[in-house]
This record gives structure tokens, C-alpha cells and sequence, in this order.
């Protein structure tokens, strides 16, 4: 059972902002996205951060300003390698900050940048990567309107963290929240999963396996654009599933809109070196990082547009409708298997893919 830490102030006591983090040292699984991110950040920053900090949390924060609903998204990367098949920390650095504020529903506007560069990193992986995260950019239609640069010492950073901040303006037609998920909704994925964390894992050569396969690394506004035209009034929560995967993302949402998830194992779709990868390393696909799709809860009246409005963008070809919600088990992910079994899926434990992103 989780407890206060003993050095308690007298403001957290006097104003109920209890610290419920009693972990002993901060460990690479409390940066995976799963279990331990999650008590990190609802045990420790959440409480002491008070009222200023949204609950349930979600990829980016809204607020009103004149009548406009901005959506604001901060993020850092720290990839290794720097650079993989398929991208690199450049244009992970734009796509998955664009990706935050896409499955918000706001469409980007602007973005800063921040380079925290190692001494002694090449001049040549720098600009490399500068004109990746311009070329991004450029991709996503979206404007990079300033940010910082720092050097620290050799072997302190490395080689290159990068840093961002988004912006984006909220389409007035939506209002998505784990709160409006109802048991009948049905729940549609972008494309296949699995791509961008057994890409890296591969590219840093300490598995040797030979897949040929590329991160998935891309801006998802397109197609939540062509989503939200299409079937704004059913779309209720949208999430990229990154760090933790589909399971962890999908365990969050049957958490804090307190329902049951279901999907259908032989519906979720999947590459065959990705499915061979992980059966070989005892790895879960659905654990797996993601950085070119998202998930979708939309009512049942309007799955199949919803469907059809994914399918007709370049890239989205492949999306799927892979499950459904339900009234029970409640707060729980079950993934249901083509001959009648069912699994329990939770979120991610430990950090079996260290650095994706």
C-alpha cells in the first residue's frame, strides 16, 4: 500500500495535497508510461500540483481565452539511437507533440522547441536532425515559432534530448472525455500497432533479429481532422498510444470512466514481423510504443462512418473497429480470442523497451 512520504509539509496537510509516492528511487519504468508512470505522476506532481493539474489527465491540457479553446501539450524525447528506419528523435519530436493535440481534438498551430545538446555530438546528426524536425514540420503544417539550446558535458545527455511545447486550437464540434464513454460505444484503431517500438529496439542491434520494418512516426491530424467531419457528434475520447501501448492507454480509459473494455484479439491489427518480434522476446504487442496511430470511442451510430472516414485518408487504410465498451468488468481490459478465451490485459509493468521516444 502506498503511503505519505515522511517529510510531509504542514501546506499538504493543512490543504489535503497528500504526497502518495513512496517509491524509494526513480527507476527507467517510472518514464515507461505504465503502472509506475502513473503512480509517479497521480502520487507525487498531481497532489502538489493541486487544483492546477487536470483530472483524469490527458494529452493536453484546454483553457478558454476569448471565446477560443486552445489545447497545450509539453513533451521530451529522448530516443536511442538518435536516428532509426522510419525517422528519428526529430521527427518524433514534432509528430508525437502535433499527435497530443490532434487526439484532443485541436488541430496545431504552433510549436517550440527546446535542444539539449551533448559536447562532442557530431555536426552532421545535429543539422540531420534539425532539418528532420523542419521537415516535420513542414508535414504537419505547423509553424515552429521559437525554443532554446543548451550543451552540457560529454556523456551527460545522450548525445541530443529535445524538448517541446504545442499548441492548437480546439474544434468547436467536439467535447471528447473519458466521462462521456457509454457501455455500447465501440472503440476503432488508426492502423497496425507495434511498429515504432520494435523498430528502435532492432535499430539499437541488441536483438538480433532481421525484420524489416519502420517506425510509424507521423502526424495523425489528417485523419482525426477527417474523423471529427465525419462523425463529430458520436466521437467521445481519443488517445495516441505511446509509451505503454494500447493496453496501457486502454486500461487508463476503463479506469476513469470507471467501464469495462473490450477487444477482439483477431481484429487488432498487426504486422507479422511485429507479431513474430514479440513472440520471440515474450513481449505483449498491445505494450508495445506507437508513434503514428490513435484510438478512437465513438457511439455505435456512427462507427461505420467513422470507419470509412479513417480508411479514406492516405494511410488509414488499414484502421479497424477492435472493440467495444461495456458496463463490466468494470475498470478493466479484457482482449477476447478467436476460439472463445479471454485474457486480463493490464497497463505496463516495468520498461521492457527503454528509450522509444
Amino acid at each position: 500500500m502506498l503511503t505519505s512520504l515522511p517529510h510531509l509539509g504542514t501546506e499538504e496537510a493543512q490543504t489535503g495535497r497528500v504526497v502518495r509516492f513512496s517509491d524509494y528511487q526513480i527507476e527507467m519504468a517510472h518514464g515507461a508510461g505504465g503502472m509506475a508512470s502513473r503512480r509517479l505522476v497521480e502520487g507525487l506532481f498531481a497532489p502538489l500540483f493541486g487544483g492546477t493539474l487536470l483530472t483524469p489527465l490527458t494529452d493536453a491540457a484546454t483553457l478558454e481565452i476569448g471565446g477560443m479553446r486552445l489545447a497545450m501539450t509539453a513533451d521530451g524525447f529522448v530516443v536511442r539511437p538518435l536516428e532509426f528506419p522510419g525517422g528519428s528523435i526529430g521527427e518524433l519530436a514534432v509528430n508525437g507533440t502535433v499527435n497530443d493535440l490532434a487526439v484532443s481534438g485541436a488541430r496545431p498551430i504552433g510549436l517550440l522547441t527546446t535542444f539539449v545538446i551533448e559536447a562532442g555530438l557530431p555536426g552532421a546528426v545535429l543539422e540531420r536532425t534539425t532539418r528532420a524536425v523542419a521537415d516535420a514540420a513542414r508535414r504537419a503544417d505547423v509553424p515552429i515559432l521559437g525554443g532554446d539550446t543548451k550543451v552540457v558535458e560529454h556523456g551527460k545527455a545522450d548525445g541530443l534530448y529535445i524538448t517541446t511545447s504545442g499548441l492548437g486550437v480546439v474544434d468547436a464540434r467536439v467535447s471528447l472525455s473519458a466521462a462521456s464513454v457509454r457501455p455500447g460505444d465501440v472503440i476503432l484503431l488508426s492502423g497496425p500497432i507495434g511498429d515504432h517500438g520494435i523498430t528502435v529496439l532492432l535499430a539499437r542491434g541488441d536483438v538480433d533479429l532481421d525484420a524489416s520494418l519502420r517506425s510509424d512516426t507521423r502526424s495523425v491530424w489528417p485523419m482525426v481532422k477527417r474523423l471529427i467531419a465525419a462523425a463529430a457528434d458520436g466521437l467521445r475520447w481519443m488517445r495516441d498510444p505511446t509509451r505503454g501501448g494500447v493496453a496501457t492507454s486502454l486500461n487508463e480509459l476503463a479506469r476513469d470512466a470507471s467501464v469495462g473494455v473490450v477487444i477482439f484479439e483477431d481484429r487488432v491489427p498487426m504486422r507479422a514481423p511485429v507479431r513474430g518480434a514479440c513472440e520471440l522476446l515474450g513481449l505483449d504487442p498491445l505494450h508495445i510504443a506507437n508513434e503514428g496511430q490513435f484510438l478512437a470511442v465513438v457511439s455505435s451510430e456512427r462507427a461505420e462512418s467513422a470507419l470509412a472516414a479513417l480508411r479514406s485518408v492516405p494511410g488509414g487504410e488499414e484502421a479497424a473497429i477492435i472493440g467495444e465498451i461495456r458496463d463490466s468488468p468494470a475498470k478493466t481490459l479484457l482482449c477476447l480470442a478467436p476460439y472463445g478465451t479471454a485474457r486480463l490485459v493490464d497497463m505496463l509493468v516495468g520498461d521492457p523497451l527503454p528509450r522509444i521516444c
